[in-house]
């Protein structure tokens, strides 16, 4: 297969945790061609087709000039067997804007993993109040007041911006209350802004564990993100520590519950964050942790995705002959 990868600048990556480099990496292995753009290099024009100006490269071990670009070209995606949407968050306007040409293209015949429309229709905060069931005690609001009656009413609760990423504006008031006005302010804007509150979860001290869903099945095991140093917030980017263990009962049965549900609408890979037995994310943009999960546990998490991706294009493929 050809696989474009939409992603952030390859120079950018960190690839001894990047979990994209290794879907490149195992994709090279398999013998498959890798190109890559980043979103600013889509472009459609009325009478044609989304295109991209694409760079054509080989991928090398784990070694400081991991890939090396033996060509580039400007042609219309469809053309590519796969198109992987691997850009990171934020999901910002441009990030929607980049959605809706990837989505042109699936008119044109181009197959997207994950989905456009499933990206859109998954923030990543907000997709969890489908599932109600599975979730601790959450209030989505402007209101101010509001905030401070949710408080009221569970004594020790987490705050937390609607567009962060790697645990970026989340904030625990306790009981005393102390700073909450001031933290309202910071996050809700005067009314401006929603915010997420939350009743905080003790089991946050056990870790924030991200379930990968490969293909509309559980990954076996979870990463557990461990928050260190008298941290809150267990996610890698804040300093937690990542611990790879098998999933737990309740683990599977949240993953299990959404997994068809989610890959029907088109999510390939999706990352499920859970706290103790309470889902608190849908990861759909760029999930990651196939890195840590594959070296703590030997299982290969990257061929899972190869696998799971070159049989949704089978399937694709099949639906369009």
């Amino acid at each position: 297969m050809e696989i474009l990868f939409v992603c952030d600048p390859l120079e950018s990556f960190q690839i001894y945790k990047d979990s994209t480099f290794t879907m490149m990496r195992e994709a090279h292995r398999r013998g498959h061609t890798i190109a890559v753009c980043e979103p600013r290099h889509l472009s459609w024009e009325r009478g044609g087709m989304v295109q991209a100006e694409v760079r054509c490269v080989t991928i090398h071990e784990d070694t400081p000039n991991w890939f090396k670009v033996h060509s580039t070209v400007y042609k219309p995606i469809k053309d590519y067997s796969a198109i992987v949407m691997r850009k990171d968050p934020p999901f910002d306007s441009e990030y929607f804007y980049a959605t809706h040409l990837l989505e042109q293209a699936e008119r044109e015949g181009a197959k997207v993993f994950n989905k456009p429309r499933a990206l859109r229709d998954h923030p990543e905060k907000l997709a969890i109040l489908e599932f109600p069931e599975y979730i601790n005690p959450t209030l989505v609001t402007r209101d101010a007041e509001a905030i401070k009656r949710f408080h009221a009413e569970h004594r020790d609760i987490i705050l937390k911006p609607l567009d962060g990423m790697g645990g970026m504006g989340i904030f625990r008031v306790k009981e005393d209350g102390l700073n909450l006005g001031g933290i309202i302010e910071t996050l809700n804007r005067d009314g401006a802004q929603t915010v997420m509150v939350q009743k905080f979860l003790p089991a946050i001290a056990e870790g924030d564990k991200r379930i990968l869903v490969i293909g509309g099945k559980p990954v076996p095991y979870s990463l557990a993100r461990i928050p260190q140093g008298g941290e809150v917030r267990g996610n890698l980017a804040a300093g937690g520590k990542g611990v790879a263990q098998p999933l737990t009962a309740s683990d599977r049965a949240i993953a299990e519950a959404l997994a068809p549900i989610l890959f029907g609408r088109g999510l390939l890979l999706v990352g499920l964050d859970v706290i103790g037995d309470k889902l608190t994310e849908i990861n759909v943009t760029s999930p990651t942790c196939f890195r840590e999960i594959t070296d703590q546990t030997g299982l290969d998490v990257p061929a899972m995705f190869l696998d799971a991706l070159e049989s949704a294009v089978a399937a694709a493929t099949s639906s369009q002959a």
